[in-house]
């Protein structure tokens, strides 16, 4: 697939994490996963519900800078990263891992496993979101290496035992909750972490991206996609000075947004 050439700017320096910035990279979710249970143990599930979103979230957010080696960390201590959010959001982050660079490989060609949600419409990619993640598990076994497998079927393990525990042993209502908020939040992946930043984009478009302090915030930057695709190394807290830098030598990237008019428009 031809697409825009990447442009020359400055980036290296962004890929480079201060001690701060790990740590706070490190500990991102843990504050929303640790509200989410105080909020359900409480009875106020409505707001754990909003809480576990946020962890799920910037759950992702971790998961995908760990899948890039992107933390600022030993490869090994990323893939433990790795491991522990898998235990944590009912998924392997190992599969994911394979999968969705493989999608940087060939982003939005036929191969692409997780881009091909892009290609449909957005009620369809909502209607088959559960199926979704057992297709990037499946894909990712097949695709991915030997060592990469022992990572998945450990993390499909664990996670598999976690809820084990759970629903037979520990039974606690707040454990419950976030059970199914992460077996939610697996179906809704496709439309928001695919569809969203890839729906309706040419060949040579990449992907969507994001302007605004609102929505940057709100997101935890992780709107910025065309950005990332382009400079995968660069870790998603510095994506937004990535994009004032792209913005002043190539604003075409920008003109496709996450959330714009044509949001709901894309043809099946």
């Amino acid at each position: 697939m031809k697409t825009e050439p990447t442009p020359d700017i400055a980036w290296r320096d962004l890929v480079q994490l201060s001690s701060a910035e790990k740590f706070w990279e490190l500990v991102l979710s843990l504050p929303w996963l640790a509200l989410s249970l105080w909020l359900y143990d409480a009875g106020w599930w409505w707001l754990g519900a909003l809480a576990s979103f946020y962890f799920f979230l910037t759950g992702l957010r971790q998961s995908h800078n760990a899948q890039h080696y992107a933390l600022g960390l030993p490869r090994p201590w990323q893939d433990v990263v790795l491991f522990v959010l898998s235990v944590l959001m009912l998924s392997s982050m190992h599969a994911v891992q394979v999968t969705h660079l493989h999608h940087h490989r060939h982003c939005l060609e036929d191969e692409d496993v997780e881009g091909a949600t892009a290609r449909k419409c957005w009620w369809r990619t909502l209607l088959e979101g559960p199926l979704f993640p057992a297709r990037l598990h499946l894909a990712a076994w097949r695709l991915g290496t030997r060592r990469q497998r022992r990572w998945i079927a450990a993390e499909v393990v664990a996670a598999g035992v976690g809820v084990g525990m759970v629903l037979g042993v520990w039974r606690g209502a707040a454990l419950c909750w976030h059970v199914a908020a992460m077996l939610l939040g697996e179906c809704f992946t496709a439309f928001f972490a695919v569809w969203s930043v890839h729906h309706d984009c040419a060949a040579r478009d990449i992907g969507r991206t994001q302007r605004g302090a609102w929505i940057t915030t709100l997101s935890y930057s992780m709107f910025f996609h065309v950005e990332h695709h382009l400079y995968p190394a660069v870790p998603t807290g510095h994506l937004a000075e990535l994009a004032r830098r792209l913005d002043a030598v190539a604003p075409q990237f920008q003109k496709r947004r996450v959330l714009q008019s044509d949001l709901i428009t894309n043809s099946a």
